[in-house]
């Protein structure tokens, strides 16, 4: 258990079946940990906005005055980016921004953080990459490869410019993934560090107290820092998918 990395172990919590599917192999749809993680996630943020809608009040109480911010929020990310064609992506972006936000903060609070896990950034990466490509394709057909040639550029220059902003496009998935991931993943990890400097410096006794005060000040001060960056990492990952949606639904202004 001293082991900082431990706290990110698979773990089985309920043995379901394993299907063989044809092209696929076997697929194994046992509940772990980490989905066990999502599935809290997504049952507390239903609960939450389903209190929250279910009897609104012209003065609203704390959790409606939260759940409207968090509307008005996303709301204003949105339509600050993209301008009023924002709208139309609000549900994603606000799902996205809240789960992640759920999902981060569940794992300060329980044995498991589901974001340091670089399958689960991924697949959020991966499933918002895909919706900028179909909005591209769907919005402006052949178009789209246009987001790789920016206007004003000389065309002598495009033969430079635009493998460079293919590769770019290509990366974004990877950096969107790798940044959450990093940072969940980083932050627990020297959490648990300085938790275990704790231990190990108050085993000394009195000599060792003075360290342990010391390295005790280090968790207090990681924990906050770290549920603001479990904040910050959602607000991010929120405001660079608007972003991405944003070049391809304005094209025109690339």
């Amino acid at each position: 258990m001293a082991d900082p990395m431990h706290q990110f172990k698979i773990d089985t919590v309920v043995q379901l079946p394993v299907f063989n599917l044809p092209g696929i192999g076997a697929v194994d749809l046992s509940i772990t940990n980490s989905t066990f993680a999502m599935m809290v996630a997504a049952v507390l943020i239903i609960a939450f906005f389903a209190v929250v809608t279910a009897k609104p009040k012209m003065v609203p109480g704390r959790l409606q005055v939260v759940g409207e911010g968090t509307f008005g929020f996303i709301d204003d990310l949105a339509t600050s980016i993209m301008g009023p064609k924002g709208r139309a992506f609000f549900p994603f972006i606000l799902t996205l921004f809240v789960f992640i936000l759920a999902l981060n903060l569940l794992g300060m609070f329980t044995v498991f953080t589901a974001t340091s896990q670089v399958a689960v950034t991924a697949t959020f990466a991966a499933l918002t990459i895909l919706l900028v490509i179909g909005v591209g394709f769907a919005r402006n057909g052949l178009g789209f490869f246009k987001l790789f040639a920016p206007s004003g550029v000389p065309w002598y220059l495009l033969i430079l410019v635009s493998p460079i902003e293919f590769i770019s496009f290509l990366l974004r998935p990877v950096s969107l993934a790798l940044r959450l991931f990093g940072n969940m993943l980083g932050g627990h990890v020297a959490m648990k560090v300085f938790a275990g400097f704790v231990v190990s410096l108050g085993a000394f006794g009195l000599v060792g107290i003075p360290g342990a005060v010391l390295a005790m000040g280090g968790v207090v001060a990681l924990t906050a820092l770290e549920f603001l960056v479990a904040a910050l990492q959602a607000f991010v990952f929120a405001v660079l998918t608007t972003v991405y949606l944003n070049d391809v639904v304005n094209l025109d202004q690339h």
